[in-house]
């Protein structure tokens, strides 16, 4: 069949190093071997000479989990918890805390942990995800484990457990690094960026117990990731103090409550220690006298009294003793205005991006980038986040490779570069309220409307990274996908405006839903009801015909997603061409790891295209939805992730309604 189409490439998912892993875990299969990963060998060079040294490890062998017990291990077992997570000699609590976070977040956390087992289709190989730089990077390695004694060197399975997934993931996460003395600390944002792709807020520590504590319920709220850290102490290693909590140490903040005690309510928080069994033991620990002593209806749903490392203490006790507290979200957070519910973000990208360095000094700025200011808001409404590939700094960098100032143009006429003079001493950059660590640097700032400029330099040699712009969008009630790029807002507003009767939604409820709020493109350029029924059918989890609140926002997610796609790539007005087909399933998060051959991208530009060959955005959100939809079908009903087999009935109802 003849066409030009370029070959669909996972190009938004890139292979470390280059492997593949179905390719690799067959040929293992054929073979009747185990896999070896030569890229990242079971010797010293994997663990890396700074811990050898300092933990006198070289009595270590490396062994596969059914060889260190006689139980049969497993790689997930009664689902994920944190409780899974226990910390080993590697000083990489603040991954541990971090990943201990994610597992709270089942959906960003299965976008890592992928499914996989030591029975089906088992070859000693695994494979996990982490978000580098725009992309998700695939990351394969062996299940040899590093261990003293028979004991794991690293991460340990929970007692009793054998369940294996928290230590291969710390493994692909070294190997990704670099080796294990790479993650012999580090610092918790680039953890959590690494983990979710989001942007991490730092939290005012010096708030009021209630503001502190509302901020902390609301991002859990929103299902943002909170970590914390406490303050170095007199050494540079992690040491257990007397009030039971360990300096220099990252933790997971699992919950915020307010509690009654003594006729009035006081607020207490819940952490969680990636060590597994040193607790805080202060007031309301496990077991204290506050918990003894309160009349709270909810004390024994609150309080566990075990020695998992999770433990509550007052929000009082918190603000003196931890230094930082961190939240990461998809979007960002302004928890200086207290109603983050309702904020809206665009989002500008530069990918790829690439800086040389120049050893003369600061005065020349090699790289600019420029955005504009529409509106005056309070608080902080711009944010400029920088991710640096790891990949380009070496194990002695300890600071952020970049150096980079804010500057507002003025009135001068736009010039794609400014000038080497206007960066004079007289003129003012933008200050604001950093976050900053070896690979991330966000600044939360708060400008005036205007244009604006980016400005970038550095010292290194070359230094590989992305740039994220974000802006907060003024709220209202009512906004054009083709107007605002990338906008994240809450579907329940929409949701209720549109449902006349009862708490679903129908066909004809969301094609006025559609055509009202979504669309200023061309006359024809409408969601047509039969598009409608397909997408309710597509998203319809529990088969009734009619789309719930929660569906509703599963789908609003997407089309805000598909809207960003769609802007991106379209040409001339309202439109783009079926040539790009292959590009916008490169550019949809929600399709990492999909691929389709030439010929079926032939004829989905048949199906989605008109005769002028232009893929409207209704189209495009009617092809992208399906495609997600039948791939993620295909691999939940397939045994072996080849084949499936459906009776005739069961084929029936799959292509006839979905």
């Amino acid at each position: 069949m003849a066409h030009n189409f370029k070959p669909v490439e996972e190009s938004s998912l890139i292979k470390f190093n280059d492997q593949d892993f179905n390719s690799l875990r067959d040929h293992c299969l054929r073979k009747h071997q185990l896999f070896q990963d030569d890229t990242f060998p079971a010797t010293a060079s994997s663990i890396g000479q700074k811990l050898l040294q300092e933990k006198n490890l070289y009595r270590l062998e490396w062994k596969r989990p059914q060889e260190l017990s006689a139980d049969r291990p497993h790689f997930i077992l009664e689902g994920v918890s944190r409780f899974d997570i226990q910390q080993g000699e590697a000083g990489d609590c603040w991954f541990l805390a971090a990943l201990g976070s994610l597992t709270q977040n089942p959906p960003c956390l299965q976008k890592i942990l992928l499914a996989q087992s030591f029975s089906h289709q088992y070859a000693g190989i695994f494979r996990f995800r982490f978000w580098q730089c725009g992309y998700w990077v695939e990351v394969v390695v062996d299940d040899r484990l590093p261990v003293v004694d028979n004991v794991c060197l690293f991460v340990k399975p929970r007692q009793g457990s054998q369940e294996f997934w928290p230590c291969l993931l710390e493994k692909a996460y070294a190997k990704l690094r670099g080796s294990y003395s790479h993650l012999h600390y580090g610092y918790l944002p680039d953890a959590l960026v690494d983990l979710t792709g989001g942007v991490v807020t730092t939290v005012n520590m010096y708030s009021s117990p209630s503001d502190l504590m509302m901020a902390v319920k609301m991002a859990a709220k929103a299902g943002s990731l909170i970590t914390c850290a406490t303050p170095n102490g007199p050494t540079d290693k992690a040491q257990r103090m007397e009030n039971g909590l360990v300096n220099q140490h990252a933790y997971t903040v699992t919950g915020a409550e307010q509690i009654q005690y003594r006729r009035t309510q006081e607020e207490i928080i819940r952490l969680w220690n990636p060590w597994g069994n040193t607790e805080w033991r202060g007031r309301w620990r496990d077991g204290s006298q506050e918990w003894q002593e309160t009349h709270d209806p909810r004390k024994n749903q609150l309080c566990e009294n075990k020695e998992d490392g999770e433990f509550w203490m007052s929000c009082q006790d918190f603000q003196e003793n931890f230094s930082c507290l961190y939240v990461c979200n998809q979007f960002p957070i302004a928890l200086d205005q207290g109603n983050m519910f309702h904020d809206r973000w665009s989002q500008i990208m530069f990918k790829n991006q690439v800086i040389q360095g120049n050893a003369a000094g600061e005065s020349q700025r090699n790289m600019q980038y420029f955005f504009s200011v529409q509106e005056a808001m309070g608080g902080s409404n711009v944010v400029v986040s920088f991710a640096i590939r790891p990949q380009s700094l070496s194990a002695e960098d300890s600071q952020f490779p970049l150096q980079f100032q804010v500057f507002k143009r003025g009135i001068q006429r736009f010039q794609e570069r400014l000038p080497p003079a206007f960066f004079s001493a007289f003129r003012n950059a933008a200050q604001g309220v950093d976050c900053k660590t070896k690979c991330n640097f966000t600044r939360f700032l708060q400008l005036s409307p205007g244009t604006y400029v980016v400005v970038l330099s550095t010292h290194h040699e070359q230094v590989e990274f992305l740039l994220r712009i974000f802006q907060k969008m003024p709220n209202s009630d009512r906004y054009s996908i083709h107007g605002m790029p990338n906008v994240y807002i809450s579907p329940r507003v929409i949701f209720h405006r549109y449902v006349q009767q009862g708490p679903e939604m129908d066909a004809t409820q969301l094609q006025s839903l559609l055509n009202q709020e979504l669309l200023e493109g061309p006359t024809g350029d409408v969601f047509s009801l039969d598009e409608c029924r397909s997408i309710v059918a597509l998203m319809d989890l529990k088969v009734n015909g009619r789309l719930d609140q929660e569906e509703f926002g599963r789908l609003w997610v997407r089309l805000v997603h598909y809207q960003h796609v769609f802007q991106k790539l379209q040409q001339g007005s309202g439109v783009l061409l079926s040539l790009d087909l292959w590009k916008a399933i490169e550019n949809t998060d929600f399709l990492v790891g999909v691929s389709i051959s030439e010929e079926l991208l032939y004829l989905m530009s048949l199906r989605y295209s008109d005769s002028s060959g232009h893929v409207s955005f209704p189209s495009l959100v009617c092809f992208l939805m399906r495609l997600e939809t039948m791939a993620k079908t295909f691999h939940n009903l397939s045994k072996d992730g080849k084949g499936l087999y459906l009776t005739e009935m069961e084929w029936m109802n799959l292509v006839m309604y979905n």
